[in-house]
């Protein structure tokens, strides 16, 4: 569910005309709805009403302050993977008691960064990783509370760049030694075990490969507790997929009274992370066709949005639909909609049956609110786009569009040249 809608023939934002957004922002344009963000947040924490847990956003999917400041007003924690989402969440508000720390890379500087800001916990992703934490926590003097990230080698079933819980992925300890490293971290003097942690993927379809998740964490919860180690969480990350063209996935309540009926009777708070499935269908992109091309096997429709815009079609041969902003009579016909980028993977549609576009004409990338703007870059020395957030009947720009000058900031001629 979200709030783009059509009124008559215009495509609305909530209670704002998209075509009323870009005459004064200007395109290409992202544009969120704080309506779908609130409502995303809220029927995933409804879903876990039943146990004790918390709502940890994971902040890759979209970084935008006002996206974290919708959640963190929500009771929301968060998820990172850097130093930098955490300095976004801080300056939000976040409670640094609700914040994990995940990924494969963190760094030394990183790593005393939030145990000075006292998180919650890090969700360790290999040996190495737990000896450096340890490290820096002890040269700190502090405790690093820490949970294992667990491979369960439960395939997800999904894209396999977004599979992550496989025996060949790069993330977490596979589950046959973990019980090992719990053990060496008990061991250690800077480190305070609060829990366990799996995250199999992304855009997941399928409540059952959760399931079959956490009956392998089950079995290894029972060696960790029998070592005398009282964890406190179990963090299941997130990964339940959201709708872009034919999809069915599971509702968050199906999805949490799954979760709940498995872990009933663990005696544990629930961790979850969710990303895609909070801001996905909270976002679109707008663009402006710029001309229209009839190759010899093809038709292009060509606008000012491209690959460094909105990379997921480039890099995963993503689906994203496609609304006119307003709809006319001009008919469909089948073709590639590409944008400006000085390359042949740049396309934001690819083969499709599209509306007969015309230069001019604004075109709304839908489902682009995850992994949209926070992957996107300066390629082709090309400014950054602006960034809204609509609230019903208003709007407001939550980020400036990047300026020419902004594209050399930071930069300089050495004095040898």
């Amino acid at each position: 569910m979200h709030h783009f809608q059509y009124k008559g023939d215009e495509l609305f934002a909530e209670e704002v005309a998209i075509k009323d957004i870009v005459a004064e922002v200007g395109s290409p344009v992202y544009i969120y709805s704080r309506a779908t963000l609130e409502r995303h947040f809220k029927a995933m924490d409804d879903a876990f009403a039943g146990a004790p847990h918390t709502i940890c956003y994971s902040v890759k999917a979209n970084s935008n302050l006002a996206v974290l400041k919708t959640f963190v007003n929500l009771g929301g924690g968060v998820d990172i993977v850097s130093g930098g989402e955490l300095y976004r969440a801080l300056a939000v508000g976040v409670d640094p008691k609700k914040v994990v720390y995940s990924g494969v890379g963190k760094r030394d500087d990183e790593i005393a960064y939030a145990l000075k800001t006292g998180i919650l916990m890090f969700n360790v992703e290999s040996e190495q990783e737990l000896d450096r934490i340890n490290e820096v926590a002890g040269r700190l003097n502090k405790k690093a509370g820490i949970a294992i990230r667990v491979n369960p080698d439960v395939d997800p079933e999904t894209h396999p760049y977004i599979t992550t819980g496989l025996k060949k992925a790069k993330f977490g300890i596979n589950i046959e030694r973990a019980l090992g490293q719990y053990q060496r971290a008990e061991s250690m003097n800077n480190l305070e075990i609060l829990g366990i942690d799996c995250h199999i993927g992304s855009q997941l379809t399928k409540v059952s490969p959760f399931v079959d998740a956490i009956k392998k964490l089950k079995r290894l919860l029972e060696g960790v507790r029998d070592m005398g180690i009282d964890v406190k969480y179990l963090d299941l990350g997130g990964g339940l997929g959201i709708q872009y063209n034919d999809e069915a996935p599971p509702l968050p309540a199906d999805y949490g009274s799954s979760i709940i009926e498995e872990t009933k009777d663990l005696g544990l708070h629930l961790l979850f992370e969710p990303g895609r499935n909070l801001v996905g269908n909270a976002g679109i992109l707008v663009g402006r066709c710029l001309y229209t091309k009839q190759g010899e096997e093809k038709n292009f429709v060509i606008v000012d949005a491209g690959m460094n815009d909105l990379a997921r079609p480039a890099l995963y041969g993503s689906f994203h639909g496609v609304r006119p902003v307003v709809r006319n009579q001009s008919g469909v016909i089948e073709g590639d909609i590409v944008g400006p980028i000085c390359e042949s993977g740049d396309f934001l549609v690819k083969d499709r049956e599209i509306p007969n576009f015309q230069p001019g004409d604004l075109i709304a990338f839908m489902s682009a609110g995850a992994y949209g703007f926070t992957m996107s870059s300066n390629y082709n020395s090309r400014p950054r786009v602006a960034e809204v957030m609509v609230d019903g009947k208003r709007f407001e720009v939550v980020r400036e569009r990047e300026t020419l000058a902004d594209l050399v900031k930071g930069e300089s001629v050495p004095t040898f040249l």
